[in-house]
């Protein structure tokens, strides 16, 4: 199917499955309402799968991993090559987020939508859409299609996921220069100057910062993406890495997966499929907020609410794993808990005012 084809058969939230979770929620001997988010995201995750006995006991981090050309105008502190070191270290569990989802039992699936160089990595998914982007300051990243068929491979990465029994999916990313890529996306799709949603990223010094404020300038005027066509924008100033992160987010919501928000990149790959379809932010749940300047901007734009506030700005998917050990705690309530009349407590009741 084409990528239109694909977005018109995501449908509405099952409204009664979300009424039904709230009922049991309500008939949990403890006061109303009062796990706060955690009620909010089982009876979201009960509405979006059609299913109140919510099961995310298997779960994964999908990480796309990709070079961006922009790299080449000294916006960053290290060179492309540290993309595919770390893209092979996922495959090792020798990374941040490979320990962080040890201890939340996650999986890592990583996958080569883009590295610049062929990886013939066991463990590494090879979709390989081109070895790297072009250099976005003087000319387009990728071309139309190129950028269409990283989204595709995002939606397909969820429909293969969930026929291997995965209950919800982390988004994570790696690419040098992609927070530059990322602040292009920001700035032109929400209409802000920008050196208000550009940060340091890995840890640019003064110099480093005003390089990629203005490289991301360049790139901007140089190629005049139409902030009307979220496909023309990430073609011409965005990356594989966020194309195909944004193709997760639409394929959670076509396949009813929830798919965790994790930063800045992964927030900026959210607003792509937000605008593309308005109706895939069912399938989203925010984790955290970045502490990179954009990122509370993000979240505000997409209606989304995150759960940790810790300054995180690691990427990698570290921010959006971090969400499944509070929703196994809410889930453990929602599962274990006895109702008001096995615990011989009275029953607590809504009050409109």
């Amino acid at each position: 199917m084409t990528l239109p084809e694909l977005l018109k058969t995501i449908k509405p939230l099952d409204e009664q499955a979300e009424e039904l979770s709230h009922k049991h929620w309500d008939s949990i001997a403890k006061p109303l309402d009062s796990l706060g988010k955690l009620e909010t995201a089982v009876r979201h995750m009960a509405a979006l799968t059609g299913d109140i006995n919510v099961d995310i006991s298997k779960r994964c981090v999908l990480i796309f991993c990709a070079d961006n050309g922009v790299v080449a105008q000294g916006v960053t502190q290290c060179d492309s090559s540290v993309t595919a070191t770390v893209s092979e270290n996922f495959t090792k569990g020798n990374t941040s987020v490979c320990a962080m989802a040890r201890a939340a039992h996650a999986d890592i699936v990583p996958v080569d939508i883009g590295i610049e160089r062929e990886m013939n990595v066991p463990g590494l998914i090879d979709r390989k859409i081109r070895l790297g982007t072009a250099d976005m300051t003087k000319g387009p990243a990728m071309t139309r299609e190129e950028a269409e068929k990283a989204i595709l491979v995002g939606i397909d990465m969820v429909r293969r996921l969930k026929e291997q029994g995965y209950g919800i999916i982390a988004t994570g990313e790696m690419g040098i220069g992609n927070t530059t890529t990322s602040s292009a996306v920001v700035s032109v799709l929400m209409n802000k100057p920008v050196e208000d949603v550009t940060g340091r990223g890995a840890g640019l010094d003064k110099a480093g910062l005003n390089r990629k404020v203005n490289a991301i300038r360049k790139a901007i005027e140089m190629n005049r993406p139409d902030p009307s066509d979220p496909i023309d924008v990430l073609c011409k100033v965005g990356g594989l890495d966020i194309a195909g992160i944004a193709g997760a987010f639409l394929g959670g919501a076509i396949y009813r997966v929830p798919v965790v928000v994790d930063g800045f990149i992964s927030g900026a790959a959210a607003l792509i499929a937000a605008r593309l379809c308005p109706a895939a932010k069912c399938a989203m749940f925010a984790s955290h907020v970045s502490a990179e300047p954009a990122g509370r901007m993000l979240l505000d734009e997409l209606g989304l609410s995150p759960m940790i506030t810790a300054d995180m700005c690691l990427g990698e998917g570290t921010g959006a794993v971090c969400l499944f050990p509070l929703l196994d705690m809410g889930l453990a309530v929602y599962r274990e808990m006895s109702n008001f009349e096995e615990a011989n407590i009275q029953t607590y009741t809504h009050f409109d005012d």
